[in-house]
């Protein structure tokens, strides 16, 4: 095992407060970081592990606006929601905290204010969209227009979301206000500006020099093409009331951009959970400093931060980005705004108690060098054939055989053979192993290695048959037990990053406590005489029946969305006012509903339209339960023409809504009305 240095601050990509976690944030970013976290616990390392939700920006404002609510409201939702999937899920951050506290924005504010008196930053006059009518100028996000690459006439100020262009707002046609509607002016106004280009030959030395050979190719690629395109002056405040106020002269109205102020979050975070030595994590040139991250934010974490913490002087820069690539779902990519994700918290509940079943399949299907994708079949399929039938199988045989043969007790350990001996030669190597992956962030082949462990265990019970050896040879089907037993107790600390519940389940039914990363490979871990508990199935079968549910909810999803996406009808021609006034459309109340004999969409009604009870025949037999329709309130076309249908004089019409799928809904009162009540 490599020499590791004594303290770490290990950091993992504020969540946004814009919605909830899902299992591409997780399989990212949080799941490698919190394996990572908990080996270097196991070996001894001292480590803050620091997280919170990001909690400023734009599409927080936007969303606030939509819901009818403050942007407080709306982070102050999705920080519980998203704090709590977290400890749900077993990710041990030391703190999670969130960019919206007093500590916070005294941190960011500190930090701007020492680069804006050494004269770090740069003021630059630009122009920007500014609404009149609203008399706010515009972030691009609150700018919409016509895309003038594909003609899409919702595209943002900043991408277009049908053809995927960036853009900028001034290329969009007809540009028009997301507040106000209003068409947006043009305007000047002042900003700060972080001088990238300034520090082009630092980060040449540092990045392409400095971290070729110990970076992932992934980052390391994608940084320097960054630098070797040439770096700009970046904005670092925006005009936009939610965020923390520019503490400067001249910047009334004015915030923190978002991209800014996030990642100091994770220094705030630390001084607000250890104000006595969070120093020490950041400061301090003993301090190793980490940051798990998706590959959308490589250059944030490994340009833009690590220029404001050399500008600022006094902090320590990351040792290593390990980013990862990203994780669709079923083949697509999984996309918050069309709901296409497997969120945490709805997973939890779906699925009680089985959260190192998903913390298994992400971290088998990690996206560590491309993107990877989740499926349920392979979720169902990673579960059933690896962790129920070779992790579990292997630890259940192992003890269950020591409760039926030797009362639940560790018997002695024999004569070695050869093949016990080359057991315990393959189980020491395996800490080591595991390990080292760990080290150099390669969480896919270790959890391999855990599981090619239990493998281990189960081809020596395979070859030494104790179920059969027990007939003839008691004394050597001890010493089988005892060296599979030892294989046991040596998963569980190894288990214990990547699966912590079931780790902690298989220490208890050793009846040991579940010790440190020393303890494991260990041939003496479990004495002649300890005795075990009972017995307890680790993991539980998937049935189909539960993935086709999960499914099932994913193509409703998509159904969802492609309806939401269907052009509706146009409008048909112009009538005046007197041809609707022909009309006649009344409330009625369905007092009896039964199918049409023969027939599979004809529905026999009779309506109370107040003046009298009528008998109406309606094709929406396939659409509703007739026994679910007494008692409804319904708009009814009242004067139309009596007509017969299979043999019944059907005296009116009901009213429907059409969605696009062809499905109907009633049109109904929002409040209970009389019946006969004229529609107008």
């Amino acid at each position: 095992m490599s020499l590791l240095p004594k303290r770490y601050t290990v950091t993992a990509a504020l969540p946004y407060a814009n919605g909830p976690v899902h299992i591409g944030h997780l399989a990212g970013v949080y799941l490698p970081a919190d394996i990572y976290v908990r080996y270097l616990r196991s070996v001894g390392r001292d480590v803050k592990f620091i997280c919170g939700s990001d909690e400023h920006g734009v599409p927080i404002t936007i969303r606030a606006q939509k819901e009818g609510v403050t942007p407080q409201q709306v982070v102050d939702k999705y920080h519980v929601l998203i704090r709590d999937s977290f400890k749900d899920f077993n990710v041990s951050f030391d703190v999670y905290s969130r960019t919206s506290s007093a500590t916070h924005a005294e941190v960011s504010s500190e930090f701007f204010t020492k680069l804006n008196n050494e004269g770090k930053f740069i003021e630059q006059t630009t122009q920007q969209y500014f609404d009149e009518k609203a008399q706010q100028f515009l972030a691009d996000r609150y700018i919409v227009g016509t895309c003038p690459n594909c003609g899409n006439e919702n595209a943002y100020g900043d991408q277009c979301e049908r053809c995927g262009t960036s853009l900028s707002p001034t290329e969009l046609i007809n540009p028009r206000s997301m507040l106000s509607g209003a068409h947006p002016i043009l305007r000047d106004t002042k900003h700060w500006f972080l001088p990238l280009d300034q520090y082009e030959p630092w980060l040449r030395e540092w990045i392409i020099e400095g971290h070729k050979n110990d970076w992932k190719t992934n980052v390391y690629g994608q940084c320097k093409s960054w630098i070797d395109q040439g770096l700009h002056p970046r904005a670092v405040t925006r005009d936009l009331d939610w965020g923390v106020p520019v503490p400067a002269v001249g910047a009334e109205g004015k915030v923190l951009y978002v991209w800014f102020d996030a990642p100091i979050g994770y220094i705030s975070a630390t001084k607000e959970a250890f104000p006595d030595e969070w120093e020490l994590y950041w400061k301090d040139a003993g301090s190793k400093l980490v940051h798990f991250i998706g590959k959308d934010n490589i250059v944030f974490h490994c340009i833009i931060f690590p220029v404001m913490l050399k500008a600022h002087g006094e902090f320590i820069l990351p040792d290593n980005v390990p980013a990862n690539e990203f994780l669709n779902l079923e083949g697509d990519k999984i996309s918050t705004s069309r709901n296409w994700a497997v969120w945490l918290h709805e997973y939890l509940a779906d699925f009680p108690g089985q959260g190192d079943v998903l913390r298994y399949v992400l971290c088998a299907n990690a996206p560590e060098t491309k993107d990877n994708d989740f499926t349920w079949k392979d979720f169902q399929a990673r579960n059933n054939n690896e962790l129920v039938a070779t992790l579990g199988n292997f630890v259940n045989r192992a003890v269950v055989l020591t409760h039926k043969f030797f009362e639940g007790k560790v018997p002695a350990l024999g004569e070695l053979l050869p093949i016990d001996q080359d057991a315990f030669a393959q189980l020491a190597e395996f800490p080591a192993k595991i390990g080292e992956l760990i080290e150099n962030y390669r969480f896919r082949d270790a959890l391999a290695e855990v599981l090619n462990l239990a493998r281990l265990g189960n081809k020596y019970l395979a070859e030494t048959q104790p179920w059969h050896l027990i007939k003839t040879d008691a004394v050597r089907t001890g010493t089988v037990l005892h060296v599979a037993l030892q294989i046991a107790a040596a998963l569980a600390p190894v288990l214990e990053p990547f699966l912590p519940d079931s780790a902690q389940k298989l220490a208890t039914m050793l009846n040991l406590e579940l010790g440190n990363w020393a303890s494991a490979g260990r041939a003496d871990a479990l004495a002649a005489g300890h005795e075990l508990r009972e017995p307890a199935l680790l993991f539980a079968k998937i049935e189909d029946v539960t993935v086709e549910a999960q499914v099932q909810k994913l193509l409703d999803t998509k159904k969802e969305n492609q309806l939401a996406n269907t052009p509706v009808a146009p409008a048909k021609e112009d009538i005046s006012f007197d041809d609707f006034g022909q009309m006649d459309l009344r409330i009625g109340t369905i007092l009896t509903a039964e199918k049409v004999a023969k027939t599979k969409k004809l529905l026999k009604l009779t309506v109370d339209l107040g003046l009298e009870q009528r008998t109406i025949v309606s094709g929406i037999a396939e659409h509703f339960i007739p026994e679910a329709l007494i008692g409804q309130q319904v708009q009814v076309l009242l004067n139309l023409a009596p007509r017969e249908i299979k043999g019944i004089q059907s005296q009116g019409m009901l009213l429907m809504a059409e969605n696009a799928d062809g499905s109907l809904a009633l049109m109904q009162p929002s409040k209970p009305v009389r019946n006969g009540s004229g529609v107008v």
